[in-house]
């Protein structure tokens, strides 16, 4: 799907809602991202948002070292497919404590001074 970033532009993900919304649409449809990928990290961000591959070309075959680069988008891939199993928090517009406050024990420091 083109949808990522135009095709060579190495742009990234240029609506991850778009893509979040395409994959909650089709839930049972393999999903490839096959355009607009430059960096290992561009890879990460659309797997962990459920698709299922990356097939890209440009960012490894002009990258420096195209044997590291591919090697960095593999372990990118698979740490994006990781992390998107486990169960990614979804964003939030405000702080919520991930720790339990409510009966608790408070505990307080005050400082000493010796004059």
């Amino acid at each position: 799907m083109l949808w990522c970033a135009p095709i060579g532009s190495a742009a990234g993900p240029l609506n991850p809602t778009a893509l979040r919304a395409m994959r909650a649409h089709f839930p049972d449809v393999s999903l490839i991202v096959v355009a607009g990928i430059g960096r290992p990290s561009h890879a990460t961000a659309v797997m962990e948002l459920g698709f299922d591959a990356v097939l890209l070309n440009t960012a490894v075959a002009g990258a420096g070292d195209p044997a590291a680069m591919a090697a960095a988008f593999a372990a990118a891939i698979a740490a994006g497919n990781q992390a998107f199993n486990a169960g990614l928090l979804e964003p939030r517009d405000m702080a919520v404590s991930s720790t339990p406050v409510i009966g608790k024990a408070v505990f307080t420091c005050s400082l000493i001074s010796s004059s």
